[in-house]
This record gives structure tokens, C-alpha cells and sequence, in this order.
């Protein structure tokens, strides 16, 4: 417990100090995107990635807190994902390539002596699937952040729950190191998650649910991920419906998702993240308690109506028109080769 409390108030405030040391570095480089017209740094994901390995390995050197085998591999493919994730943030990729790369890490994972080969398969889905999912929440200050920590929070409840103490601490320590970050991404947010932190938040808190219900039937556990993963599942689905009902590219950027959607409604950039926040926590409460059978699975039923209803009223939502923007640093790419 003390050494619980000890973890996460260092990752807290080593997340929050990195943070702002890599602001200005991220800049310089030009490793930035464009956010309601100002530059935003992209390298606050890296910041979380380091200090949740940093302070995960001193218990694990130490043996104070020591992870497993199982979890160890897991953080090591998170790893890899992030390290793809910041290649895009420096160069841009195809989204074939980030499909493809979360897909082998995934598939390094996956506990298919538990889930079996069906189960393994859909499991592999699931990871992929969430971690694009959760790149695409960050769209908006402070939302990718707010709803990764109430995520970690609820998967490692269930993961002690489960008396995975390995797999729970180092959820809580990523949860602190979220937090740090978010004292510098709250709206108007002076450094961004980016493609490294987004995708290793959804790999990692993804691939953990599968830690955590493997052995489990496959439709209590799909409805218990679902909960875990219900704003971001939703974000997606809107984004896709838009675009498609819109006839336009899917991989193109435009006002599409949640936060965007919300601010017709009078809502600020802030009120729509506490509002999508509170979503989450809720729907994440729920998937607890079915994991946890303190409620019956038909709960989940409500979960899933109220992302579809809010994902129905959002798509008839007026939103602006999408303009063509490109990220700074592939603009700062073209202008070399062409000078």
C-alpha cells in the first residue's frame, strides 16, 4: 500500500516535470500540430511513456513491486507501440503501418492459452481496435487524458479484483503519470499527447482487460470492454458515420468527433471534456461492477443505448466545415525538399 502511494506520487510528478521540459525541445524540432490555429508540442505522450517505465522497473529491479512475466511483456509491446506512435509524430505514416504495428504487438500478448484461438483472434481485434480508437480521442485538450485515467482507475480495480497485483500497480502508476501530463494538456493545453502517448494509452489499458477476463466467458467479457471503452468506441463510430454519410475520406481530418460535435450545444472545450469525462467514468463504474458481480450484465444494456443515442443526436449536429489541414512538421518537410 505505502509503496502503491509512494509510486504513483513520484510518476505524478515526474510525468508533470518531463512534461514541461520537453515543451520547448518539441517545438524547436518541430514535432507540433495545429489545434484551433496555435502550435501544439507533441511529445507529452513520450513523457508518460518514460516515467510509467521508469518508476514500473524500479519496483520490478527492486522486487518491492514485481510485475510478472506476463505483465512485463505486455509494457515491453506498449513500448513498441509508443516508439511507433512517435515515428509518426516525427514523420507521418500510413495508417496501414500503425494498423499492422499495434497488430504484431497485439499478437505477443494476446494469453491464447486462455482465451483460445477464437477468443485470441477477437482479443487481437479488441487491442487494435481501442488503441486507434484512443488515438482518435485526442482531438481535444485534455480529453485523451481524462478518459485514459478514468480507464486505468477502473481496469486496475478489476485487475485487483482479480488479485493481479502486478498488472494493478502498474496501472495505477500509469494513472498517476496521466494525471502529470494533464496538468500541461487541460485546455488551452501547452503540449499535446500525440500519436505515442494516445496509441500506448489504448494499447496498454486494452491489452490489460484482456489480461484481466482471459479465462472468462467471451460475451460477459466483451460487454465489461465494451463499458471500459464505451467513449472512445463511440467517438470512433461517430467519426465514421459522419464521414461516411459525408462521402468523404475516412482518414481525413475534420470536425467529426465528440468534443467537436458537443460545442453547438453552448458547451466550452472544457465543459465538453468534463461532460465526455463523466460519460466515461459512469459507463467505466458499470463494466467494474459486472466484472466485479455487483450487478447483472443487462446493465451494459443501458451503457450501449446511451452511447448509440448520444452518437445519433451528435451526428445531426451542424458543425463547421472541414478544411484541409496538414501537420506542421510535414509542412516543414515539403519546404526543405523544395528549397
Amino acid at each position: 500500500m505505502l509503496y502503491g502511494i509512494a509510486a504513483a506520487t513520484a510518476a505524478l510528478f515526474l510525468a508533470a516535470v518531463l512534461a514541461a521540459l520537453l515543451r520547448v525541445p518539441a517545438l524547436r524540432a518541430g514535432i507540433v500540430d495545429r489545434r484551433r490555429q496555435r502550435r501544439l508540442p507533441l511529445l507529452g505522450g513520450l513523457a508518460v511513456v518514460v516515467v510509467t517505465c521508469l518508476v514500473t522497473w524500479m519496483g520490478q529491479w527492486t522486487r518491492v513491486a514485481p510485475l510478472g512475466d506476463g505483465v512485463v511483456r505486455l509494457l515491453v509491446a506498449a513500448c513498441s507501440v509508443a516508439a511507433l506512435g512517435l515515428v509518426a509524430d516525427v514523420w507521418r505514416l500510413r495508417a496501414r503501418v500503425l494498423v499492422a504495428g499495434t497488430a504484431v504487438a497485439a499478437a505477443c500478448v494476446v494469453p491464447y492459452d486462455a482465451t483460445g484461438v477464437l477468443g485470441g483472434l477477437l482479443a487481437l481485434v479488441w487491442i487494435v481496435v481501442a488503441s486507434l480508437a484512443f488515438k482518435g480521442l485526442d482531438h481535444a485538450d485534455g480529453l485523451a487524458g481524462t478518459v485514459g485515467v478514468v480507464t486505468a482507475f477502473g481496469a486496475g480495480a478489476c485487475a485487483a479484483a482479480e488479485l493481479m497485483d502486478g498488472l494493478a500497480v502498474l496501472l495505477s502508476v500509469f494513472a498517476a503519470a496521466l494525471t502529470g501530463f494533464l496538468m500541461h494538456n487541460w485546455h488551452p493545453a501547452r503540449i499535446g499527447m500525440g500519436a505515442c502517448g494516445s496509441l500506448f494509452t489504448g494499447f496498454l489499458l486494452s491489452s490489460s482487460l484482456v489480461f484481466t477476463r482471459a479465462g472468462y466467458d467471451l460475451v460477459p467479457s466483451a460487454a465489461v470492454m465494451f463499458c471500459l471503452g464505451a467513449v472512445a468506441i463511440a467517438d470512433a463510430v461517430l467519426v465514421v458515420l459522419a464521414r461516411g454519410l459525408a462521402r468523404r475520406p475516412l482518414l481525413r481530418r475534420g470536425p467529426d468527433h465528440l468534443a467537436h460535435r458537443m460545442r453547438p450545444l453552448g458547451l466550452t472545450p472544457p465543459g465538453s471534456v468534463v461532460l465526455l469525462g463523466a460519460g466515461s467514468f459512469s459507463s467505466v463504474l458499470v463494466g467494474v461492477l459486472v466484472h466485479t458481480g455487483w450487478t447483472g450484465e443487462g446493465a451494459v444494456l443501458w451503457v450501449a443505448g446511451t452511447a448509440l443515442l448520444v452518437v445519433l443526436v451528435l451526428l445531426r449536429m451542424p458543425v463547421q466545415s472541414p478544411r484541409r489541414t496538414e501537420s506542421t512538421q510535414v509542412r516543414g518537410q515539403l519546404r526543405v525538399r523544395n528549397g
